[in-house]
């Protein structure tokens, strides 16, 4: 586990932390999982499961990461929780990029996200791997445990359906039922909900030429590719509707992206709704 703190720490002091915490008991660590070597069988969530958005925070840069990504990749193609349809993203942050490997999914806006989470949490340090379950609940990116026990604790409350359809023009048609946040999700009092748009991608590949997994063929699923704030719940007693057009660039694969879209709580940053839709063919 890599932390980052208001200014960024050495490279000895991550590794000497990322030894630390590959070496606990019940971590998942790089030569230790042996889930890596496994194909993941993939399966539809279960009909009427309850949306559960998981984010991983990444860096191609950080060693401790690669297990963490294919953790989140195992959840999301297995669906392993009863009851859960689990939103996979993978949100690579770049400040890792100035210790010899530029990541080539990383992005400010990652890293910006996941420093509001920080706060959320009570200021707390940001840090590589690190996963984060409906907004709600944070652990080392890597362990399984946490992330099913996370998962299945989100996906007990019931939560608004939020319903999406493509139009012709390549418009995402968005639709929220009524939040009732207050009662229904123990929501703070008067905060605001926003929504949000994500274009995510699988199937992504990449040769780490340096840093700490230089040699190393990495593949990624659910990268964040776009994430962007789309407008603001004014009134959640009652039902949301709008649309958006959506772009894919060029060079974005389109038969391996989705759009995703959720709405959160813009200061406990808890996640109230979601729902993800494959792009369309064209």
């Amino acid at each position: 586990m890599a932390v980052r703190t208001s200014t960024l720490t050495t490279l000895a002091a991550a590794a000497a932390m990322v030894a630390a915490i590959v070496s606990q008991p019940g971590m998942v660590g790089w030569a230790t999982s042996g889930k890596n070597d496994v194909p993941a069988v993939e399966k539809a969530p279960e009909s009427g499961a309850t949306p559960v958005l998981v984010e991983l925070f990444t860096s191609e840069g950080c060693s401790s990461c690669p297990p963490a990504d294919a953790l989140l990749s195992r959840l999301g193609k297995t669906q392993p929780v009863a009851g859960a349809d689990i939103i996979a993203l993978e949100e690579h942050v770049d400040y890792w990029d100035r210790l010899g490997w530029k990541d080539p999914f990383s992005s400010e806006a990652a890293t910006d996200r996941q420093n509001d989470f920080g706060d959320a949490f009570g200021g707390a340090q940001i840090y590589t791997p690190q996963m984060i379950v409906d907004g709600r609940t944070q652990f080392v990116g890597s362990s399984d445990s946490d992330a099913r026990r996370a998962i299945r604790a989100a996906s007990q409350g019931q939560k608004p359906t939020v319903q999406l359809s493509w139009e012709n023009d390549g418009t995402l048609a968005i639709h929220v039922d009524a939040l009732n946040v207050d009662a229904a999700n123990n929501a703070a009092p008067r905060d605001s909900q926003q929504l949000f748009l994500v274009v995510a991608e699988n199937l992504l590949h990449s040769d780490v030429k340096r840093g700490e997994n230089a040699g190393r063929a990495l593949e990624h699923n659910g990268v964040v590719r776009q994430l962007l704030p789309i407008g603001k719940i004014d009134t959640p007693s009652v039902p949301f509707y709008s649309t958006v057009a959506v772009h894919a660039a060029r060079e974005w694969n389109r038969a391996n992206l989705r759009a995703v879209v959720f709405v959160q709580e813009r200061r406990s940053r808890h996640i109230i709704a979601a729902a993800a839709i494959p792009f369309p063919k064209v």
